[in-house]
């Protein structure tokens, strides 16, 4: 539509384009921290353990499932993406009077895990000492046996290993940085399969004396036989290495031979 102008034309302005508002930053929240409410509904990736130790009883087998989902955060106000455990399950199949502590410990620590403090529950799992003995769970990277203070203490270990393997953890138990986790669940969006550690730089570091198993104290590389307790024979029943528990020679390779019976 056209206007007539009849007045003197005493000046102009061109109208400026009005700016959009700026978005707002978005708030830090940390993924490591996230509190999960309850199991998502649906389907988690989890993986199978099947846990053997040997303690003054004999050999025992356990199994246990970790389930992993995808968690949101922002960090530098940009949203990441992080994989973290979130439930740890006991098969019913294997419930006995003296597994039901380890039915609870795994409820708890499906607990821990959806409160985000899971790495600090584990490691305070490591820390359960009884009066019945070492227990002997894993092989070390010498492959030597690993000696426990407790049943409780060797499942805890072994779920070190399994969350080590998936990369949430380091080799010494510590949480990993959450930018690391940032990359390592964007490489398997990119390649199609979880992050895996690079035994051969960690053999590396290890002939270094740099590291140890998880849970053990640095020591030189000179005595990697000193991760253990002295062994005082051989097992007449599998020719396996015999340590001294509750004064009694016991088998600690397999098959759980007491000289006391």
């Amino acid at each position: 539509m056209a206007v007539e102008i009849t007045s003197k034309i005493v000046g102009y302005r061109i109208k400026q384009q009005e700016q959009a508002a700026p978005a707002p930053e978005l708030q830090d929240e940390d993924p490591l921290t996230v509190r999960i409410p309850s199991r998502p509904e649906g389907t988690l990736e989890a993986v199978s353990e099947k846990i053997s130790y040997v303690g003054a009883e004999g050999r025992k087998k356990v199994y246990l499932l970790v389930s992993f989902m995808p968690v949101e955060g922002v960090i530098g106000s940009k949203r990441v993406v992080i994989e973290r455990p979130v439930e740890f399950f006991f098969p019913s199949g294997q419930l006995s009077s003296e597994h039901q502590w380890i039915t609870a410990t795994m409820r708890s620590l499906s607990l821990a895990a959806r409160g985000g403090y899971v790495t600090q529950a584990v490691a305070d799992l490591r820390k359960v000492a009884w009066d019945k003995g070492l227990v002997r769970c894993g092989m070390n990277r010498w492959n030597k046996p690993m000696f426990h203070d407790s049943e409780v203490a060797a499942i805890a270990w072994s779920i070190q290993q399994i969350l080590y393997r998936r990369g949430f953890l380091d080799r010494d138990g510590n949480q990993v940085p959450v930018e690391q986790l940032v990359e390592r669940y964007a490489h398997r969006m990119t390649h199609g399969h979880a992050w895996q550690p690079d035994e051969e730089a960690a053999d590396v570091h290890v002939e270094a004396g740099v590291v140890e198993p998880i849970g053990g104290e640095p020591s030189a590389p000179k005595k990697p036989e000193g991760s253990g307790p002295a062994t005082v024979g051989n097992c007449p029943e599998c020719r396996g290495e015999l340590i001294m528990m509750d004064g009694c020679p016991t088998c600690y390779a397999g098959c759980g031979w007491s000289k006391c019976g």
